[in-house]
């Protein structure tokens, strides 16, 4: 499922407008991205929960030349299904 097929599947689930339901899901989905990015913790009750993880600078290695290089430390997104949305997936 794409943004537009889930566009399209809220319009039909919620009555709502395809333009309405699109600014509905770009307004959810700037909401989570804005909390994520003041490293917040966004929490849907029954359906997962998204935050970010610290990931430490490392070093790696670039597999063509061999070269060793520095891998800056950052943030990154992680997603966490809710029970509801694991027991739903795993019937």
């Amino acid at each position: 499922m794409n943004k537009t097929d889930l566009i399209d599947a809220v319009a039909q689930k919620a009555d709502l407008t395809k333009k309405e339901s699109e600014a509905a899901i770009n307004a959810t989905l700037e909401a989570i991205s804005e909390a994520l990015a003041n490293e917040e913790k966004v929490v849907l009750v029954g359906f997962g929960s998204f935050e970010t993880k610290a990931r430490a600078a490392r070093k790696g290695r670039i597999p063509k030349t061999k070269e060793v290089i520095n891998i800056p430390a950052s943030k990154a997104p992680v997603f966490k299904a809710g029970k509801a949305m694991r027991d739903r997936v795993n019937k």
